[in-house]
């Protein structure tokens, strides 16, 4: 059975832990060839071992230009060109306030996050239109979407992703390259851990944490995992997104459906609790209204 990426080359940046290696697997089994690039060598050299011949391991900084123009082009000399490019690399950088931030945390949070894809994706072009287009994939964040899912400058980075996908998508978009963006909600990696200074190590324990709490936080009971944003990336960089593009794809269990009283009958409404209406209260008078 064909796979619905055979005969395509993906860059995935990020791609040793977490949702980066969750669409590594997944885009190899779909018959991708994949240039893995991240700054854990001794997990890319795994990873190589792994899937020996349909997988090349590039260090990469994506803050640094000419990293990404290594990874960019090991994907053409090893693999013949590029079509996909899922722009993945990210963490939660500083958590300081607006009370608190400095200059050079803001840039550094926007180096990795706006500006990397930016220039991989400048990087990138040429080289899909060869191939007669191709597929950008950014990760965003449900961060970049309202407040009060992550710090200030994560947040602020990572709706500007939002926006860099439609004006990208509105200039390459006619010349056959798509863009489009994921906004993951809590999913079980080591992001968290990373952005609190916990090494790397006690980060990737604290995913398991994570799975554990999150199904309690949504109306979807599961624990967000790094494959069920592959899945969406997959969805991009197929043709069935074929006529997809500027657009961003809220993965998130629905934690950002509304406020908790909204799918937990168990959660009292802000305004009826303003009321003097506790839980118990409201459900008999939702009781007594379905009569």
């Amino acid at each position: 059975m064909a796979g619905r990426l055979d005969g395509k080359v993906a860059l995935i940046t990020g791609a040793a832990s977490g949702i980066g290696l969750g669409t590594v697997e997944l885009f190899l089994e779909e018959g991708a060839k994949v240039v893995a690039a991240d700054m854990q060598d001794a997990k890319g050299a795994q990873l190589e071992a792994r899937f020996e011949g349909r997988l090349a391991y590039v260090h990469c900084d994506v803050t640094v230009e000419a990293d990404l123009e290594k990874a960019v082009k090991t994907a053409v000399t090893k693999f013949g060109g590029l079509d996909i490019l899922f722009n993945n690399a990210g963490s939660g950088g500083t958590m300081a306030t607006a009370e608190e931030i400095t200059a050079e945390a803001w840039d550094k949070v926007f180096a990795l996050l706006v500006r990397a894809p930016v220039i991989a994706t400048r990087l990138a072009i040429p080289h899909m239109l060869k191939r007669g287009g191709g597929s950008v994939i950014n990760t965003a964040s449900i961060a970049g979407t309202e407040a009060g899912w992550g710090p200030l400058a994560y947040s602020t980075a990572k709706a500007a992703v939002i926006q860099l996908t439609r004006a990208t998508a509105a200039e390459i978009s006619p010349k056959g390259i798509r863009v489009n963006a994921i906004c993951p909600g809590l999913i079980a990696t080591s992001i968290f851990g990373a952005s609190l200074g916990m090494p790397r190590e006690v980060a990737d324990q604290m995913a398991a944490l994570i799975a554990e709490a999150a199904p309690t936080m949504q109306p979807i009971h599961l624990a967000g995992q790094p494959r069920h944003i592959a899945d969406a990336a997959l969805f991009f960089a197929s043709d069935q997104s074929a006529f997809v593009t500027g657009t961003h794809l809220i993965v998130d269990g629905g934690i950002t459906v509304g406020p908790r009283h909204a799918w937990d009958e168990n959660s009292a409404s802000p305004l009826l609790a303003a009321m003097g209406v506790d839980p118990d209260q409201a459900r008999a008078m939702r009781e007594a209204m379905k009569g």
